[in-house]
C-alpha cells in the first residue's frame, strides 16, 4: 500500500517543520496497521525566499522521523511553490487480513484513543506568539510521536477497526467511523485526554478556523450534551496535526489493550466511548 501526505508549517523551525510532517504523513500507513517500509519526500519550496540552509534542514528533519521509524528516503520530487510545502509517499505492507479500516467498528465496542487532544490550539497560541516554552515542548512531543503500535494492532484481531485522528478531530473522525460502520458512537467528554495546557488555551480563544468549519460539518450528525462548554465543545472539533489513533474493540478486552499501548509509550492512552447500534452518528455525554 502506499499513502501521500504534504504539510504546510506549524511552527518556525524547519527541522521541526519536516519532523512534524514525516509523522504526519507515515501515520497513515500505521492506521491501517501496516508496517511502512520506505519513503520519498515531496517537497515545493519559493525559490529565492527561504535559504537552502534552511530546506536542507526541513529534510534533515523528515530523514531523522524515517530513520526513526526504520524505512530509507529513497529519493523524491521537488518544485517551485509559493509557500513551503513538504511530505512524503510512504509505502507499506500488510498481510490483506490484517488491514485495519474505519469502516468496521461493530455494536459492543470500546473507543480508545492513544493521543491527548489540542495540537489545534497549540499551534494557534503558538502562531500568535502565546505559546510558551513548556507548551512548545509538549506540541513537538505530541506531533512528532510515531504511532508505530498500529503496526502492532494490526495482528490483533480484537482491533475491529481503527484510524488516526487528524484534521477532522476527534468528533469528526469518530463521525467518520460511525457512518462508514453504520453504528452509533458515543463519547465521554470527561475522559477526553488533553495536553497539560489545552483546556486553558481553548478558554482564552486560541481556536483556528478549521475547528470551526469541522463543527459546521459535523454539526447534523452529532448531539452534545445540554449544558457542553463552548470551550470543550472547540475540543471535539480541534484539528490535531498527527493525532493518536481511534481504536474500536471489544469492551471486554480495551483494558488490556489500554494497558499494551501505554506500555508502548503512549502515556495519555485511554478508553473515551463505546459503540452501540445506530444509524452513523456520534453522541457527546458527560
Amino acid at each position: 500500500m502506499a499513502t501521500t501526505d504534504f504539510f504546510m508549517p506549524i511552527v518556525d523551525d524547519p527541522v521541526d517543520f519536516g519532523r512534524i510532517a514525516a509523522t504526519n504523513a507515515i501515520s497513515d500507513v500505521y492506521a491501517m496497521g501496516a508496517k511502512p517500509i520506505m519513503a520519498l519526500a515531496i517537497l515545493g519550496m519559493p525559490l529565492g525566499k527561504l535559504s537552502l540552509t534552511m530546506v536542507r534542514d526541513i529534510l534533515k528533519g523528515g530523514a531523522s522521523i524515517c530513520a526513526q521509524a526504520g524505512i530509507p528516503v529513497a529519493g523524491g520530487h521537488s518544485i517551485d511553490s509559493p509557500e513551503p510545502i513538504y511530505g512524503l509517499v510512504v509505502i507499506g505492507i500488510c498481510h490483506p487480513g490484517q488491514i485495519k479500516r474505519n469502516s468496521s467498528a461493530r455494536a459492543g465496542d470500546a473507543l480508545i484513543l492513544t493521543k491527548a487532544l489540542g495540537v489545534g490550539f497549540y499551534s494557534a497560541a503558538l502562531k500568535r506568539s502565546q505559546l510558551d516554552d513548556n507548551g512548545y515542548a509538549e506540541l513537538i512531543a505530541s506531533t512528532t510521536q510515531l504511532n508505530a503500535i498500529g503496526t502492532k494492532l494490526g495482528g490483533n484481531d480484537s482491533v475491529h477497526a481503527m484510524t488516526d485522528v487528524t484534521g477532522f478531530g476527534v468528533l469528526g473522525h469518530a463521525i467518520e467511523m460511525a457512518t462508514g460502520s453504520k453504528v452509533q458512537i458515543t463519547i465521554s467528554m470527561s475522559e477526553l485526554p488533553l495536553l497539560p495546557q489545552a483546556k486553558q488555551l481553548s478558554k482564552r480563544g486560541f481556536v483556528t478556523g478549521a475547528s470551526h468549519r469541522n463543527w459546521a460539518s459535523a454539526a447534523n450528525k452529532a448531539e452534545l450534551f445540554s449544558d457542553i462548554a463552548e470551550w470543550q465543545k472547540n475540543v471535539l472539533t480541534d484539528p490535531q496535526t498527527s493525532g493518536g489513533l481511534l481504536i474500536s474493540c471489544p469492551a471486554q478486552q480495551a483494558s488490556a489493550l489500554v494497558s499494551q499501548i501505554q506500555s508502548a509509550g503512549y502515556a495519555s492512552a485511554r478508553v473515551i466511548g463505546t459503540v452501540s447500534a445506530g444509524g452513523g452518528g456520534a453522541r457527546v455525554v458527560p
